[in-house]
């Protein structure tokens, strides 16, 4: 007995897709994922290099999973396994990554370009510090100069700036937080579960501008006070290393940066230069006012 031919059609795996990059497949792909395997997903977009070059193993747990995560995300996508996604994932990042002038035109990296930070034998401190050089460069040249205008303006009109960030993040909250102060802007942060913090929430309205700062996975509580935010009309800015984030979805204006890193932790280099860069951009609106106010601060 003959089976009924079924027409339901199931995603090309990427192999039958090679007109697309890794990358855009698997954005295209992105919401089919389960949440582990999203997080991966989310991981290998935004940090292709390493994808390209680490093991599998070291590939789950910078993406907060399991390496049988990984493999089973690889399957999913067509492969036999991670070998050959990262085959895939090493063909874009050489593709990407040709020898090109700043002009645009061919010609590699010799001419005016500058010469390597360290030798090929980098000890692990020069290659952390090289990582870190890349990050803030590859953070420049993402950056769209409409939505980071965008971001200034919002910052220096808002009434209120409430900024939202946990764990690691609850640190550049904070220090987003006083160097606003420094510039007499009313900013708050929200950090943990505390009743403070959740009456903070509970104040968010039309007036308010709220900042979701997230590193991979973002935070329940930052995912929140996002959602509050769009549902209650208040503008919104996601900073974040992840594309692909919940967070990065719900904002008006997203920036992004770029955390590499060969260590244990992601790098967060290129964030704190974002937000440093941020605030001078609010200072630059009015450099002649807020100079007196910081001169005064700073003889208190």
């Amino acid at each position: 007995m003959k089976r009924a031919a079924t027409t339901t059609e199931s995603p090309l795996p990427y192999e039958g897709s090679r007109h697309q990059t890794l990358s855009a497949y698997i954005q295209a792909r992105f919401d089919e994922f389960s949440r582990s395997q999203k997080d991966v997903a989310q991981y290998i977009v935004d940090h292709l290099d390493e994808a390209a070059f680490q093991t599998a193993e070291e590939l789950a747990r910078r993406a907060n999973t399991s390496s049988s995560t990984v493999v089973r995300f690889s399957q999913a996508l067509g492969f036999e396994g991670f070998p050959e996604l990262q085959g895939a994932a090493r063909e874009e990042y050489r593709r990407a990554h040709a020898p090109v002038g700043r002009d645009g035109g061919t010609g590699g990296h010799g001419g005016g370009s500058a010469a390597p930070l360290f030798s090929l034998d980098q000890s692990e401190f020069e290659t952390a510090l090289a990582a870190d050089h890349v990050n803030v460069e590859e953070t420049a040249r993402k950056s769209s100069r409409s939505d980071v205008e965008a971001a200034i303006d919002l910052i220096a009109g808002a009434p209120r700036v409430l900024i939202a960030g946990t764990d690691q993040m609850a640190f550049f909250a904070s220090y987003m937080r006083h160097l606003l102060a420094l510039l007499d802007l009313r900013a708050e942060i929200v950090a943990s579960p505390s009743q403070e913090a959740l009456s903070r929430l509970a104040r968010i309205d039309e007036d308010t501008l709220v900042i979701g700062l997230s590193a991979g996975r973002p935070h329940p509580l930052v995912v929140r006070a996002m959602k509050l935010a769009r549902h209650r009309k208040a503008r919104t800015v996601a900073i974040t290393d992840a594309t692909l984030s919940e967070v990065a979805k719900l904002a008006q204006i997203r920036l992004y940066y770029s955390s590499n890193s060969p260590a244990f932790v992601r790098s967060h280099t290129a964030l704190l230069s974002m937000i440093q860069a941020l605030a001078y951009g609010v200072y630059s609106r009015d450099a002649a006012q807020y100079a007196d106010r910081i001169k005064a601060f700073r003889l208190k």
